[in-house]
């Protein structure tokens, strides 16, 4: 059975269409690392690999508001085509971390410390709640909206979240919310 005009041009559309839709996401780096301009690759030791802007969370007292500490290309350049960032999320008692998404990418959240209820609301608007112990995972996934709170009275919580480079780009939800004191 032979194919009408419209049928070969529809399926030749289909062929050539179905690598621009590989393409059509975050490009993978081709090389081990981005070198940043200007820089000498020769140049480079284990420095560049490392970040040391966390070293003040080890001896910090609990903040009094809620703190975000980045580790994101902006901070840590060695990151660039890597996908990856990192932030610590410190919550004093009665925090939240409002409703937010981050439209390209999935956040894997780990609490380290304290109890945290968290939540996202999926596609069908149902919403997805849990409280975490420390110790636990939680995903929020990708580009749906999602919060965290510490429902504790008198404790802080200390969280690590991971989520792509692509999140750089995290767009907040207008709603206000703050400390419940």
């Amino acid at each position: 059975m032979a194919l009408t005009i419209k049928q070969q041009f529809f399926i030749a559309v289909l062929v050539l269409a179905f690598p621009l839709s590989k393409i059509s996401g975050d490009l993978d780096i081709t090389s081990d690392f981005v070198v940043p301009f200007g820089v000498n690759v020769t140049l480079l030791d284990g420095n560049f690999f490392t970040y040391t802007g966390m070293r003040p969370l080890i001896t910090s007292y609990p903040p009094t508001n809620f703190i975000v500490t980045k580790a994101t290309m902006a901070e840590f350049p060695a990151l660039n085509g890597q996908s990856d960032s990192y932030v610590v999320l410190q919550y004093p008692a009665g925090s939240v971390n409002p409703f937010h998404t981050h439209p390209r990418a999935t956040e894997l959240l780990f609490l380290t410390y304290g109890i945290l209820e968290v939540g996202f609301v999926d596609t069908t608007n149902k919403l997805f709640t849990q409280r975490l112990q420390a110790g636990d995972i939680f995903v929020f996934p990708k580009g749906l909206v999602h919060y965290q709170f510490n429902c504790a009275e008198n404790d802080s919580v200390i969280a690590v979240s991971t989520l792509s480079i692509a999140a750089a780009g995290t767009i907040s939800v207008p709603l206000i919310v703050g400390n419940r004191h």
